[in-house]
């Protein structure tokens, strides 16, 4: 199993036509959580990835541990943040275990990659502090870009995944109805859900224009309304 989580390192080596997209949001909704967790003082995340988030988190948060089960990505990103000074825990979410409880668990972009989303979303309850928050981020298949592209006939299917989900280890995609559902089938309430990064048009449709970063971060916040338009959608949850 190891072997299979390392084989997606490349799409985390920072040569991929959408390390655009990713850092866009990767940067972004970690903010999101933060102004919504100020008086929180520990978290414990789901996955490195990129380790952008790992990297904006561990600065902001008191005590901060981050679970990865593949040797591959964490040893991608203390190559990328030597400086660091996250604690990072390898092993497999289904098997981690501790006696800590945590402010605030953030599952950024993870059920997405898991083949039993249900499991994991029960599982990490009871690392939960009383009064603690749980933060779910996915990528939404009807973002704009795909609703044009099927309105076009260019994407019969808005659910299907492309070569970048695969790269990416991705095995769903989701949209606000489903989210929500797979939410609620764990025993958590919706607080609140937002957008992250209103993306208009395709990746390269989007780096053709050359964007000012001023319209970019507008983008991403007009997506804060707009969850079913969206690139990723942010989800507070007890």
């Amino acid at each position: 199993m190891k072997n299979e989580l390392d084989l997606h390192i490349k799409a985390y080596q920072g040569d991929n036509l959408y390390d655009f997209d990713n850092e866009i949001i990767l940067k972004w909704y970690p903010h999101r959580v933060i102004k919504f967790s100020e008086d929180s003082t520990s978290m414990l995340e789901l996955g490195l990835g990129h380790g952008f988030t790992a990297d904006i988190f561990s600065k902001h948060f008191k005590r901060y541990i981050i679970l990865d089960g593949s040797s591959a990505v964490i040893q991608n990103f203390k190559n990328n943040y030597p400086d660091c000074n996250a604690e990072i825990v390898e092993t497999y979410f289904e098997e981690f275990d501790t006696e800590e409880r945590f402010d605030v668990i953030n599952l950024g972009f993870i059920l997405e990659h898991i083949d039993n989303p249900f499991q994991i979303l029960t599982r990490f309850k009871k690392f939960l502090a009383p009064g603690g928050k749980v933060f779910v981020s996915v990528p939404n298949a009807e973002v704009l870009n795909r609703r044009l592209g099927n309105l076009a006939g260019l994407l019969p299917d808005m659910t299907v995944l492309s070569e970048n989900d695969l790269l990416l280890g991705h095995k769903r995609y989701y949209t606000v109805e489903t989210l929500t559902k797979e939410i609620e089938n764990a025993g958590y309430t919706v607080e609140r859900m937002e957008g992250i990064y209103l993306k208009p048009f395709t990746t390269k449709q989007i780096l053709s224009l050359n964007f000012d970063k001023k319209i970019i971060d507008a983008l991403c916040e007009a997506a804060i309304d707009y969850p079913e338009l969206s690139c990723g959608m942010l989800a507070q949850i007890k």
